[in-house]
């Protein structure tokens, strides 16, 4: 297995007052977004930061909390519960304000650190 690993977040979620959804990337990897206003779709990974260190060592759960349906690992799961709490959305891009990438449709918490974006 490898070392330890390095995660060096290049922005932060955004809730705005309107109630859109925003990326906002750090001045020093603003030049990464040149030319991505010609993308429709992108996908935002983002860490589950709220997520507390008792979910994280769950690594068993039943889909979509249906207890009536078998127990899976975590990695046969969509859910949040996860040893590396890294959460992932195809969304729309609606727009691009310098640093600012205006999305629809991301399910991450206002103030979640985004960890990349990848052209969908």
């Amino acid at each position: 297995m490898a070392g330890d690993i390095v995660v060096r977040p290049v922005g932060a979620v955004r809730i705005l007052d309107d109630g859109r959804q925003a990326v906002e990337i750090a001045p020093e990897y603003a030049d990464g977004l040149h030319g991505i206003e010609s993308l429709e779709h992108i996908w935002v990974l983002y860490w589950m930061h709220e997520l507390p260190p008792a979910a994280r060592a769950r690594l068993r759960g039943h889909p979509y909390g249906d207890r009536a349906r078998p127990e899976r690992g975590v990695f046969a799961l969509h859910s949040p519960f996860r040893p590396n709490p890294i959460g992932m959305t195809r969304v729309r891009l609606l727009g691009r304000e310098g640093n600012r990438l205006i999305v629809e449709g991301l399910d991450a918490l206002d103030g979640s650190p985004v960890i990349d974006i990848k052209s969908a």
